[in-house]
């Protein structure tokens, strides 16, 4: 029994409607009747056609591409929601955009996760639940609650799968320093060693890769990252575990494909033999498809979590002894 009684309503924007879909499937529910437009000048537009006083709101969007469209959307959407007296809204955030801006790199610098998370707490949410915030202390960002899933587990029950557990021959690395405490929980899940690539940015979206530590001559490598934009690091890093390295063979897995700019040209012409995403945000339409680039489905894990949040039981015991059977 459900004490405060509301119904649950998902409306999604334009970003990913395909994974709102498939989380109200998982729910086996409808998705929401809304419609997302713009005006002529480029103002965003939205209209919601059945009511949703008192409902308990999951509003489904990754502020991806183009990022400030996709960020207006939400917010306007969070404001309607609020002014139609929803009684509980719940941003779904899948990726949370702007989340690399989380400190001072140097003098001058904005906190643009600080702004975001202000605005999006100023339209009216009361919480937000995302994936693999690229550093977790964004979560301290909000004066709401955050639900922050991990996506990890999806990948280790694929690779289990491929090369089962405790494969002496698996290597996981890490491609900078930065995401070795990820990588580490990413090997012990599937009981393997792992190694990092050492590596110098010298500016965005460019990186020098300057050494491999852990011996990986020989072995079948698992570079595991949270955000590929450019793919510059990662197919870099792939690069230097394979000639610098020894590396048997490469594969690669990310939680959010970004994909910008030279990103697919430098996948397609990498030693990565295939590169895994979650679909938190979706392919690039305007691009033809690489047959190394597959996607697993986020829907299942954000469907059980929307369904904890109304039934109010806690969201952590999600990743509390998960079966890679």
């Amino acid at each position: 029994m459900i004490a405060h009684g509301k119904e649950i309503k998902v409306f999604t924007g334009n970003s990913n409607p395909e994974l709102a879909k498939a989380i109200c499937s998982e729910l086996f529910m409808g998705l929401g009747n809304s419609a997302v437009s713009q005006f002529a000048d480029g103002e965003c537009s939205i209209s919601v056609y059945e009511p949703v006083r008192g409902k308990d709101v999951f509003i489904v969007q990754s502020t991806c591409k183009p990022v400030n469209d996709s960020l207006m959307e939400l917010l306007i959407m969070i404001d309607a929601m609020r002014r139609a007296s929803a009684g509980r809204i719940t941003a779904v955030i899948p990726y949370f955009g702007y989340a690399r801006q989380d400190r001072k790199a140097k003098s001058r610098d904005p906190i643009s996760a600080k702004l975001v998370a202000n605005l999006i707490t100023a339209a009216g949410a009361d919480r937000v639940l995302t994936m693999d915030l690229h550093a977790a202390q964004i979560q301290g960002f909000f004066d709401i609650p955050v639900d922050n899933l991990m996506g990890a587990n999806l990948f280790v029950k694929h690779f289990i799968h491929m090369f089962g557990k405790n494969n002496e021959d698996i290597m996981v690395v890490s491609p900078d320093v930065g995401s070795t405490a990820r990588a580490r929980n990413f090997s012990m899940k599937l009981g393997c060693n792992m190694a990092i690539v050492d590596k110098r940015r010298e500016k965005a979206n460019q990186s020098e890769v300057m050494n491999i530590i852990g011996n990986v001559e020989g072995k079948t490598c698992i570079l595991l990252d949270d955000i590929v934009d450019t793919a510059g690091s990662l197919c870099g890093a792939a690069k230097a575990i394979k000639e610098i390295g020894g590396a048997k063979e490469v594969y690669a897995c990310a939680t959010h494909g970004v994909l910008s700019g030279p990103a697919l040209e430098r996948i397609e012409q990498s030693c990565i033999k295939e590169l895994l995403f979650l679909d938190t945000i979706p392919y690039p339409a305007d691009k033809p498809k690489l047959d190394k680039i597959q996607y697993l489905s986020t829907a299942s894990v954000f469907a059980e979590a929307i369904r904890r949040i109304y039934e109010e039981v806690s969201i952590s015991s999600i990743f509390d002894n998960v079966s890679y059977n």
